[in-house]
């Protein structure tokens, strides 16, 4: 199953594109504030061991980093602390057999999943292997090629006609063992490379890398597709080190695949702790200084400075328009942009994404408003703890970045299906406190097919069995969540007052960077403060200056301007959630909610009106 990734990242602000339409933000729950997890002892000792900011102990603490060591490696991380790639334990057999294909002159197909974890590491491997000295070719295939047939018989039939005799998978594989099976019979060998949660059978083959595979010492569970092409490449290298050495005085840098490495991990929401926050972090530094021409070209198209390069940039620019190819487009034209040397080619590649992007977000945006009236229209299906869509009108390409959405905005498991003649394809994303891949797993009498992640899944399903299909997954959620579970969470991160409100905070923060999935910015609060001069700002967001002893900073509270009336008024202090940010010379606030509270100071939590 092709794997469905999500987007966008925990950052602060979407772009405008991104955005669902005013009336999905129609409901107007409050968050439940989950309050921060206070240890004196261990943050005094963290701010001593280490120097720094109390702010910023106070945020580890909360994030559970209680341990010097863990602190250490979180805010100093290293490339030489990463792990052997070795650890593997099929890791020899994958790379004797890629030398082998490289000394005998073997054609070697590197085939990609088509969204941008599988396009970029489908061009760090071909882009490796050639550099090494193989005969590497790459494919990755569109979507109308996979609704003929599954993605390995379409590599297959690829293989064969180009008489390649080895086959690589990156980011995907692992659930089609009956498939692998009938390449193995054609005589070609199968390495395969992925990271999604495995079936019962695993497919026989000469290698298979997985950090989820059952027993897999591997420490790094949370390694995206292009992360364990990235340890292939970094095995590979220390063989030919130990053994062959390069032709020509070549060496290897691998520093020059991180800018992919990042990249992918970051559109795939590969948790940003531990070994990917090494690998995101250095290759944060080498996409500002890239020598790939068709990233900067896009970079160009997207206005944006290659050094202004952030985790955000990849998620709301760089990922929309290579995951615009996977969608509706040919996405082989994602890796060949990467992977380019011609400018000329790689302008006109930059701008054929960006023209692609904005037909998605044009289907997007009619699809959001087709979905929005059902919801509308059908006020029922929000006293559910799950959501389940389907229409023949939408475009499978989207349904993924739907789903994501409307499971974040709603806090609830959410199913979104795409039908074409008889079949429906799914795309399924989740919440933390219900993993999807056990309720698929016990509906699989009702599905062709399914695979992925507990947080994003896949499926393909007959029309016939929808409806069951609906009702049963609905009831499952029901069974298993709590109310409490799906209302919206704002987890908090420390308390402050506006005197803490520094540039020496600020520069203290950066040490918490990149963000990303599982490594949000922070969200700190402020008791007993006043509000003037609220207004609306940008159609949907709030504009005011929050005031705290004889300290007046400005905040912007997007989303909320439903919320407006509720302060517009009010006179007595408020409990406001926020990340601090720096504009120029000035620290602005980015509000993510507010509470009015009764009393001054010193109140508790639930002292706040609601």
């Amino acid at each position: 199953m092709t794997s469905l990734d999500p987007e966008l990242l925990d950052q602060p602000l979407l772009s405008p594109s991104e955005k669902l339409p005013a009336s999905l933000f129609s409901d107007t729950r409050e968050p439940r504030w989950i309050y921060p997890i206070i240890n004196d002892e261990v943050m005094i000792r963290i701010i001593k061991e280490f120097h720094l900011h109390p702010v910023l102990a106070k945020i580890l603490v909360n994030r559970g980093l209680l341990q010097d060591k863990e602190v250490h490696s979180f805010l100093y991380g290293r490339l030489p602390d990463l792990f052997d790639p070795f650890l593997f334990e099929e890791m020899p057999k994958a790379v004797e057999r890629i030398m082998k294909a490289i000394h005998n002159g073997e054609t070697i197909l590197v085939y990609g999943d088509n969204d941008v974890d599988g396009m970029t590491g489908t061009a760090l491997l071909a882009e490796f292997l050639t550099f090494v000295g193989g005969k590497a070719m790459f494919h990755v295939s569109n979507r109308a090629a996979l609704l003929r047939q599954s993605m390995i018989l379409d590599a297959l039939e690829f293989a064969l006609r180009h008489q390649c005799t080895l086959l690589i998978t990156v980011d995907c594989g692992i659930t089609a063992a009956e498939h692998i099976e009938e390449v193995v019979r054609q005589g070609i060998d199968v390495i395969i490379t992925d990271h999604h949660e495995p079936t019962a059978k695993i497919p026989h083959c000469i290698a298979t890398l997985n950090p989820k595979l059952l027993n897999c010492v591997y420490p790094n569970r949370d390694l995206t597709g292009v992360g364990v092409a990235f340890k292939l490449a970094h095995a590979m290298t220390e063989y030919i080190l130990q053994h062959d050495g390069l032709p020509l005085g070549k060496k290897i840098d691998l520093k020059r695949y991180l800018d992919l490495v990042a990249i992918g991990t970051v559109a795939d929401m590969g948790a940003l702790r531990g070994e990917n926050r090494i690998l995101v972090s250095y290759g944060l530094e080498q996409l500002r200084k890239t020598k790939r021409i068709g990233l900067t070209k896009l970079l160009q198209v997207c206005e944006v400075d290659i050094h202004d390069v952030t985790t955000s940039v990849i998620a709301s620019k760089i990922a929309p328009r290579l995951n615009s190819l996977g969608r509706i487009a040919e996405p082989e034209d994602g890796v060949r942009i990467l992977l380019v040397r011609n400018a000329l080619a790689a302008e006109k590649l930059a701008g054929e994404l960006n023209l692609y992007n904005i037909e998605r977000q044009k289907i997007e945006r009619a699809m959001t408003k087709d979905i929005d009236r059902v919801l509308q229209e059908n006020k029922n299906l929000l006293k559910e703890k799950a959501i389940v869509l389907s229409s023949r009108k939408w475009h499978p390409g989207i349904i993924a970045i739907l789903a994501m959405r409307l499971a974040k905005f709603f806090n609830r498991p959410c199913v979104i299906l795409s039908l074409d003649g008889l079949i429906g394809k799914g795309s399924v994303r989740s919440i933390e406190e219900f993993p999807v891949l056990p309720a698929l797993k016990e509906l699989s009498d009702l599905l062709l097919n399914f695979g992925g992640h507990d947080a994003a899944a896949g499926l393909t399903i007959k029309e016939q069995c929808i409806d069951e299909f609906t009702r049963r997954f609905i009831a499952i959620a029901n069974a298993q969540l709590k109310e409490s579970q799906v209302t919206p969470k704002l987890n908090l991160d420390a308390t402050v007052s506006f005197d803490e409100l520094s540039f020496d905070l600020m520069d203290s923060l950066k040490l918490l960077e990149p963000y990303g999935h599982g490594n949000p910015p922070p969200i700190l609060y402020t008791e007993a403060m006043q509000v003037h001069e609220p207004k609306v700002s940008k159609k949907t967001g709030i504009r005011l200056f929050l005031e705290q002893n004889d300290r007046m900073l400005e905040g912007i509270a997007p989303g909320q301007a439903q919320r407006l009336e509720s302060i517009k008024g009010w006179r007595g202090p408020l409990r406001v959630a926020y990340t601090p940010q720096v504009s120029g010379s000035t620290i602005h606030l980015l509000v993510r909610d507010f509470q009015r509270v009764k009393k001054a100071v010193h109140m508790s939590p639930t002292t706040s009106e609601t």
